[in-house]
């Protein structure tokens, strides 16, 4: 029986190349009168798919490429749900930056979106192992987050623990001040957020040694007088040589990020993040041309600030009107266009 339906779906569809799950199950059902239910046949499309018979492809996948100093950078826009990074293989990923849609129970908005636009949620353990499966070995997670109060103290500490439970450590927490942005709410002034940030196991080696880079400047007779480390970094690399690092981020963290948000009548959503405050962050955690990933993207201004740093995304929105408006916002920032593909994976 197995094989009877992975050879009907093979010989039906061979022309038209490609099937969806409910196309399989019309033929099954309706034209081969096969009595067999719904969880059958989506069970042997995927054994059909481990054994390469078939290939899963996702819609609603969007696709730009350019060329930025003669190499190819890429950016993907996936309508889909940010929780589920099946579409991603394993170790694919250089760094996550996200903000995702928290449920704050007691506070009067709903946590950091609109509770009529956007579905919110709290993390679960499982989220964080879906995380860390994408995600290479000492790839850095950050995560924006709420500051810590009366209201949240739980949550933030579950997010902490499941994150140690599914293998990441704990590397910096900094504020996100936001300008001289003031809202009073009674308590205290909300222009503070919290950018938190993991390894993926120990971190990635992404701090200059400055020590050890100026000694091999200098057995190599490289005039590095008054050079910063990074002069001195690419004064090696224009020579062949070998440059150093240490463990941790590229350079170190400041004690906070200081940007003005937009006024609220200017955002496409009231979370928005500044562009510049991401491209700081991109900066930090990784190197041109690597992958960065957004599960939940929101205006896209995380794919403006991969883009202007020379560095590949995935950016993932849920919200089928929030998704078109992402998609605007950075072809008109980038003056590029997107292209809808059949994405395989």
């Amino acid at each position: 029986m197995d094989n009877t339906i992975q050879m009907n779906l093979f010989e039906y569809f061979i022309d038209e190349e490609k099937f969806s799950i409910q196309d399989a199950t019309n033929l099954v059902k309706n034209i081969k009168n096969m009595q067999v239910n719904n969880e059958s046949i989506r069970a042997r499309i995927y054994e059909g798919v481990e054994k390469g018979i078939f290939t899963k492809i996702s819609r609603g996948v969007y696709k730009v490429t350019s060329q930025i100093e003669g190499k190819e950078n890429t950016c993907l826009l996936i309508n889909g749900d940010g929780r589920d990074l099946s579409i991603i293989k394993d170790k694919s990923i250089d760094g996550i930056i996200t903000d995702h849609p928290y449920d704050l129970q007691k506070a009067l908005t709903g946590g950091n979106r609109k509770f009529a636009t956007f579905e919110l949620f709290r993390y679960a353990s499982k989220d964080f192992k879906e995380k860390q499966r994408v995600l290479k070995e000492g790839a850095f997670l950050v995560e924006f987050l709420p500051e810590e109060s009366e209201v949240n103290f739980d949550y933030l500490y579950e997010i902490k623990k499941m994150a140690q439970e599914n293998g990441f450590k704990y590397f910096a927490k900094v504020a996100w001040k936001k300008g001289n942005f003031i809202s009073n709410t009674g308590r205290k002034s909300k222009n503070v957020e919290d950018v938190m940030i993991f390894s993926n196991g120990e971190p990635r080696s992404l701090k200059l040694d400055a020590k050890k880079n100026l000694a091999i400047a200098n057995e190599n007779n490289l005039d590095v007088k008054g050079k910063s480390s990074y002069e001195v970094r690419d004064m090696l690399q224009e020579n062949n040589l070998d440059v150093y690092y240490m463990k941790g981020t590229n350079g170190m963290l400041p004690t906070a990020f200081d940007y003005q948000p937009k006024n609220s009548k200017d955002k496409i959503i009231e979370a928005e993040k500044p562009v510049e405050l991401i491209e700081e962050i991109i900066e930090y955690i990784s190197k041109p041309y690597e992958t960065l990933l957004d599960q939940y993207a929101g205006s896209g201004n995380f794919v403006i600030a991969c883009y202007n740093k020379k560095r590949n995304c995935i950016a993932i929105e849920k919200n089928k009107e929030m998704f078109e408006k992402m998609k605007d916002n950075i072809e008109s920032n980038l003056d590029v266009k997107f292209e809808e593909i059949d994405y395989e994976y």
